[in-house]
């Protein structure tokens, strides 16, 4: 395989053997691709390159090779965008996080580059770190649905899929996934039920207030089953956002899937 200016984001970079750093890339026409770049440790963050090889930011890059790793020949900028601070770069991390343990090997995903990278746009837009959390949760509800989409875990927003009747605004749902929706009786709370109106709601893609919050605990539920056993380190991160401040060049360690 032999691939020039393949549009790419960075996903995570540690160092690797003969001052060599393993780089897992998201690209159009490839999916996720493990690289390995020689000689980014020679110099301090490896010269020219190491400063374009940064995440969240549209990359564009040439490799070649054969088999499960594949070696990177150059890399340019594909484009420049505000930088990340505060908890919208530690959601664009969790982005990353969720794309590392979801996206198997060269899985050709498209439609799941482009939302990435336009959910990467709207966290750059955030301004106010202030007011960072209210502006960001919808557009990481948007890149979470459309992903369970894309990878066949989403489920029928619709419909009771225990009767095939349509979702009523006025009862209450649990959530099963892989299944779908079954009508529960009304004092059923929990974290796995909804009132119709919030299923229809998010259907809708609409986020705000009360909504939000129900569509956080929708997704939560519905990733769940695929993302393992082991805790999301970019979750605990936004959870604590009031320790140390976390820059975008700096690596932070969200595993080696």
């Amino acid at each position: 395989m032999r691939v020039q200016l393949q549009p790419c984001y960075l996903l995570h970079r540690r160092p690797f053997r003969d001052n060599s750093e393993l780089l897992d890339v998201f690209s159009v026409e490839h999916g996720r691709l493990g690289l390995i770049a020689r000689g980014l440790s020679r110099r301090r963050r490896g010269g020219p390159l190491g400063a374009i090889l940064q995440p969240f930011r549209p990359l564009l890059l040439s490799f070649s090779g054969k088999g499960e790793l594949l070696t990177l020949t150059g890399a340019e900028s594909g484009g420049e965008l505000p930088p990340l601070h505060g908890e919208a770069l530690l959601s664009a991390f969790y982005l990353n996080e969720l794309l590392l343990r979801l996206l198997q090997r060269f899985e050709v995903q498209p439609a799941v580059f482009t939302a990435y990278g336009a959910a990467i746009a709207d966290l750059s837009d955030i301004a106010s770190v202030a007011s960072a959390r209210t502006a960001l949760e919808p557009a990481l509800r948007r890149f979470e649905f459309r992903l369970l989409e894309e990878l066949g875990y989403a489920v029928d927003l619709s419909t009771d899929a225990s009767r095939g009747a349509a979702i009523r605004a006025e009862a209450r749902y649990v959530l099963v996934p892989d299944f779908g929706f079954r009508e529960t009786s009304a004092s059923a709370a929990s974290n796995v039920s909804f009132a119709g109106t919030e299923i229809m709601a998010i259907a809708q893609g609409r986020f705000e207030a009360g909504n939000g919050l129900a569509a956080k605990r929708m997704v939560r539920a519905l990733l769940r089953p695929h993302l393992g056993a082991a805790p999301l380190r970019s979750r605990s991160m936004f959870e604590t956002a009031g320790g140390p401040q976390v820059h975008a060049d700096e690596q932070v360690e969200i595993g080696d899937t």
